[in-house]
């Protein structure tokens, strides 16, 4: 368990409060570790540096979320990254060369991102909605699920409940979010 005086605890601690230079020490305490994490799962050094930048906006999103108590910051860490190698694997490989630029001067398009898009969207907002009447026990063990990829067995070992107990959170939570989807549509 990490103490008091761990300084990755501390670090995460600055970064919940949004301390950017906190979030610059951070990664330099941890980021060679966590490559390494990522390299040795993917086995290419591109992926790993990819996954790795994602983790760390997640870390940065999720730095408020770090409890001490219920695990080490490099546990936690870790774990996000594990889960994002996994997540990278599983993904179909569609790669396909584009060597001459052919195929992103035809992807260039004045639309808005499709992120942005979704972010928008009546279905996003109803999804935003719909999460903030779930109590917060249900809210957060169905986030750190889906956003951060935790599998049933760590989210009990996160959040330090019952297996059972940490299933029924994210099956209510759910069904409620599904009943309260289907009302809004």
């Amino acid at each position: 368990m990490a103490g008091a005086e761990d300084p990755l605890a501390t670090l995460l601690a600055a970064c919940g409060r949004r301390d950017r230079r906190a979030f610059t020490r951070l990664y330099q305490s941890s980021s060679a570790k966590l490559f390494g994490v990522a390299l040795r799962i993917l086995r290419r050094e591109d992926w790993a540096e990819e996954v790795l930048q994602d983790c760390y906006v997640s870390i940065w999103n999720h730095a408020q979320d770090y409890h001490p108590g219920l695990s080490a910051p490099m546990t936690w860490m870790t774990s996000i990254v594990r889960n994002r190698c996994l997540d990278r694997l599983r993904k179909p490989r569609l790669e396909v060369s584009d060597s001459d630029g052919d195929m992103i001067d035809q992807a260039i398009s004045d639309n808005p991102e499709p992120l942005a898009e979704l972010e928008r969207s009546k279905d996003a907002q109803a999804l935003a909605r719909c999460l903030q009447e779930l109590e917060a026990k249900q809210r957060q063990a169905i986030a750190l699920a889906f956003y951060d990829g935790l599998s049933h067995s760590e989210l009990a070992s996160h959040l330090r409940q019952p297996l059972g107990t940490v299933k029924t959170w994210v099956r209510r939570g759910l069904l409620r979010l599904k009943a309260c989807l289907a009302g809004a549509a």
